[in-house]
C-alpha cells in the first residue's frame, strides 16, 4: 500500500571512484546543514568514474556546495519518490502497476527500516507523469 506519493528532483553528481569519495562529499554537505534523505551510487572499477545520487532537503545548495568544491558534472534529475508500507509484496505491486501500464523502470533506489515505518522508493521512469498517475490510481 502505497502510503505516500512525492514528485521531487535528486543531485546527480559524477566523481572518480576512490577511497573516501562518498566521504568528502557528505562531510561538506553536512558542515553545511543538508540533510541526504536517499543515497545511491555505481561505479564499474577502481579509479574509474562514478555517479552518485543524492536526494537532498535542499538540492540547490547542495549544487552550490558540490560546485565550490570543483565538481563539474552535476545536475538534478526528476524522480519520483514512493512511500510504501514495509511489508513482502509492496515492491511487486508498485512494479506490477507499472508494467501494466507500459512504464519502464530506468532506475530504483531505495531505504527501509523495521516494519510499523515506510519503505521509500525513489524512481525514475520512461515516463513519470504517466507512472504517478499509474500508481495514484
Amino acid at each position: 500500500m502505497i502510503k505516500r506519493l512525492i514528485v521531487t528532483k535528486q543531485v546527480a553528481v559524477a566523481v572518480v571512484n576512490d577511497v573516501g569519495a562518498l566521504a568528502r562529499i557528505t562531510s561538506f554537505l553536512v558542515n553545511h546543514g543538508i540533510n541526504v534523505e536517499a543515497v545511491a551510487g555505481y561505479a564499474r572499477n577502481i579509479g574509474d568514474e562514478a555517479e552518485l545520487m543524492f536526494v537532498t532537503n535542499d538540492n540547490i545548495a547542495a549544487i552550490g556546495e558540490l560546485a565550490c568544491h570543483g565538481y563539474n558534472v552535476i545536475r538534478e534529475d526528476d524522480v519520483i519518490i514512493v512511500e510504501l508500507e514495509n511489508s513482502p509484496g509492496a515492491l511487486k505491486n508498485i512494479s506490477e502497476r507499472l508494467a501494466q501500464s507500459g512504464i519502464n523502470i530506468t532506475y530504483i533506489y531505495g531505504t527501509a527500516c523495521p516494519s510499523g515505518c515506510p519503505a521509500k522508493l525513489v524512481l525514475a521512469t520512461s515516463d513519470n507523469n504517466r507512472a504517478v498517475q499509474a500508481l495514484s490510481t
